[in-house]
Formats: structure tokens, sequence, C-alpha cells
């Protein structure tokens, strides 16, 4: 069996010097590799093929049979590093809270332990009549929430 180690040390090899980041490394037990990697300003096909042909140059197919799979992470799909949430900052993000809440907004703001959305919210002024649309901070930690993902809008 491949050991997950292994490979994370072939995949960082690869990355040194590189703006890409590893965002997943899965080994399932019949040794299939899925390897997902992320930039800021998008994957190209052309380094996953090299990423591929690294690993498979850094592992001995007579030693172990495996399934190598290298690709970027999906669009709209949830964040699963924190270095994505730094990658879209000043975007709109969904998040959703394990609570079941759903929270749409601007991120702001993203450190350690926790991020910010600005998201617009209706508020009455004291003495107005009708209500008027306010953006306030909200914050979120990562241990609170379910999943964040990126929204995309087609105009």
């Amino acid at each position: 069996m491949i050991e997950r180690r292994t490979v994370c040390q072939i995949v960082d090899e690869w990355l040194k010097g590189k703006d890409y980041f590893l965002v997943s490394l899965e080994i399932d037990s019949d040794d299939k590799i899925l390897v997902e990697i992320d930039h800021k300003d998008g994957v190209w096909i052309e380094d996953c093929v090299d990423l591929s042909r690294f690993i498979e140059s850094h592992l001995n197919r007579d030693e172990e049979d495996y399934e190598l799979e290298v690709g970027s992470a999906g669009i709209g799909q949830p964040f699963k590093v924190i270095q994505q949430y730094y990658n879209h900052i000043g975007e709109e993000v969904e998040v959703q809270t394990k609570k079941g809440e759903k929270t749409v907004g601007i991120l702001k703001s993203v450190n350690e332990h926790d991020f910010v959305l600005s998201v617009k919210v209706k508020e009455r002024p004291e003495g107005a009549k009708r209500p008027k649309i306010v953006e306030k901070d909200v914050i979120f930690t990562y241990d609170e929430i379910k999943y964040t993902k990126y929204i995309i809008r087609f105009k």
C-alpha cells in the first residue's frame, strides 16, 4: 500500500517555488491516489499533467500498482483549506453553519481562527419610517461552519 506521507512529500517537492497549494490528497484501499491543487488565478491543465508525471516519476509501478488522478479544486465546491479563503477575499461567498443557517456576503478578512463576511441587512434606524439596507460584519469561526463556497454569478 502506498503511504500518504510518501505522496505528500512528492507533491510538496513539486509545489516548492510555485504559487499552487495542495487542497487535498486521498489514497483509498485500492491505491487510487486523488490529488487536488489550487491557485489564486485558477489551475492550468498543463500543470496538472506536470504534477501527475512528477508523482509517477517518483513512484515505482513495479512495487505498487496504483491509479493516479490529479486535478483542481472544483469551482463552486466548498473550501477545504484556509488558503482558499485568502484567495477569495473581496469576493462573494456563501456560508452554511452547522446549525443550518446560510449567509451570503463579501469575504472581508481571514485569519487562522476565523473570517469576516460583510453582509447587507435591513435595519430601521431609530425614528425612521422605513428600513434601510446597511452593511454589517459577521464573524465566523471555522469550527462553527459546515461549509463556505465561492458564489458564481452569470450576468
